[in-house]
């Protein structure tokens, strides 16, 4: 049974090399996450969701990113990252549900499986298309999330969000729908929820990714003087 109720989910994450990388800060970022309203918190690595378990009752969707050479599967690739993740505190273990090669081979529906027999976890499933999505629901997962449409290379030319693809799995796939990537906006991810049909919505960079946000203004008032000196010289 999926304990996870409807409404606005919290990515609390950060870059490697960022000093809001540690998980006092990450449990800090999922605390006032949910002092404000968020239902659950999507947090990535074992210490960082043993510290923020330690800080909020709602429910933790739990991941493990890994680069492993021979895959591009990166979001919990295998079973023995999943029971990191649930020894950690997670309540639902998030992996990779795309058609890609896996680490060693394993199968998605094997991973599904056995996260469920041997960890009494449930399953959000990681997808880029309808396809992997369709697939996802058939091994089991309990949950779908279109997190990775726009980063596989059948995606790539599209930006998330992807909301035909997010209709599409509302409308075909009965299931629990979580839109993630690409919200930028309280309206975004009200259209997600009201509009489109979605369970619930992930916000990640928009709300706590301060690195990206500070680049991305940096970037664009940094245009803005080279457009104004142009502007100025040509007086």
């Amino acid at each position: 049974m999926i304990n996870l109720p409807k409404g606005l989910i919290v990515s609390c994450q950060a870059p490697v090399d960022s000093p809001l990388h540690d998980p006092y800060i990450i449990a800090a970022m999922a605390q006032a996450a949910v002092n404000n309203g968020a239902v659950a918190v999507r947090i990535d690595t074992p210490n960082h969701i043993k510290a923020v378990r330690e800080k909020v009752n709602v429910p933790i969707i739990g991941l493990w990113k890994q680069v492993i050479a021979g895959s591009d599967v990166y979001i919990t690739p295998q079973f023995h990252h999943a029971v990191a993740v649930a020894e950690a505190g997670a309540d639902i273990i998030a992996i990779d549900a795309t058609t890609r090669y896996r680490p060693g081979d394993e199968k998605l529906i094997d991973i599904i499986t056995r996260i469920h027999q041997e960890l009494g976890k449930p399953v959000m499933a990681d997808v880029d298309t309808f396809t992997s999505a369709k697939l996802a629901v058939d091994a089991g997962a309990d949950i779908v999330g279109t997190t990775l449409f726009g980063y596989t290379a059948e995606t790539k030319n599209f930006a998330p969000p992807g909301w035909e693809l997010l209709t599409q799995i509302v409308e075909k796939l009965d299931t629990f729908v979580i839109c993630e990537g690409g919200i930028s906006s309280p309206k975004e991810a009200k259209k997600a929820l009201n509009l489109v049909g979605a369970d619930a919505v992930v916000v990640g960079t928009a709300i706590t990714g301060i690195d990206l946000q500070v680049k991305a203004y940096v970037e664009e008032v940094s245009r803005g003087e080279v457009g104004a000196k142009h502007s100025e010289n040509s007086l």
